[in-house]
């Protein structure tokens, strides 16, 4: 395939920015949307008129959530149920123009080109995504505390939220509610989660507002771009979990 990519270029966090245009020849439909960003570095690396693209990734298999493009306006691009470096070129037809650009949010700014700063997401998780019940060291056997199935099973599909911000990017409030209830929802199922479950609502919704980002939407945009499918009922439930703590208190 032959494409033309239009790429945001920012050389630091207080450059202005701009749109600017490439083209690629030979593109395998095989490519991972990575893989074909990492053929035009190399083009532009050998050509030696300009630095290479900067872009966030690390895992390469939709686990670490690094690689955080917005791709023709959609986070993470057309496909559904994946990342970045999960996405082919095979959603992709000869002659198209691709537009890529960082994920836009004031709780995001960006460092340089495609790469932008998710330490926010860090500041929640620390101020709250934690059980201060000691896990190891004291193992007990698995069913000393019987959880039911279906509260384990929903505790286990908030795990997999892997912080990547498509939710975040995803709407027009960038709010980052769809983040942060699956980080409560994780432990507020568990037993483990119940000694700090209104201090940790508490602080983490606390910290996302200190963190700038809006307020949920009600849209849905966030739960249909997640690549890990995390389902609204999450934010249904912090909301319960934020109610109860500010009424009650400590």
């Amino acid at each position: 395939m032959k494409l033309t990519l239009k790429i945001w270029r920012q050389k630091n966090a207080t450059d202005k920015g701009a749109i600017k245009t490439y083209t690629l020849d030979n593109v395998s439909e095989h490519m991972s949307f990575l893989e074909m960003m990492d053929v035009l570095n190399e083009q532009l690396i050998t050509e030696g008129k300009e630095e290479p693209i900067a872009f966030d990734h690390d895992c390469r298999e939709g686990i670490c959530g690094m690689c955080s493009m917005h791709i023709n306006g959609e986070p993470h691009g057309p496909d559904r149920g994946v990342t970045t470096c999960q996405l082919h070129m095979r959603k992709f037809n000869d002659g198209d123009t691709i537009y890529i650009e960082p994920f836009r949010a004031k709780g995001f700014p960006v460092v340089k080109d495609l790469v932008v700063d998710r330490s926010a997401f860090d500041r929640i998780q620390h101020a709250g995504g934690f059980i201060s019940v000691p896990t190891s060291g004291n193992t007990q056997d698995a069913n000393a505390t019987p959880v039911p199935k279906a509260d384990a099973d929903k505790a286990f599909d908030a795990a997999t939220c892997i912080g990547c911000g498509a939710c975040v990017a995803s709407c027009k409030n960038a709010s980052a509610m769809l983040f942060v209830s699956a980080k409560v929802s994780q432990f507020s199922l568990l037993p483990q989660g119940k000694v700090e479950a209104k201090r940790r609502v508490l602080n983490m919704v606390e910290q996302m507002d200190k963190e700038g980002f809006g307020n949920c939407t009600n849209t849905g945009a966030c739960s249909v771009e997640c690549p890990k499918g995390i389902s609204l009922e999450n934010i249904a439930r912090m909301n319960r979990e934020y109610l109860k703590a500010t009424i009650s208190g400590e």
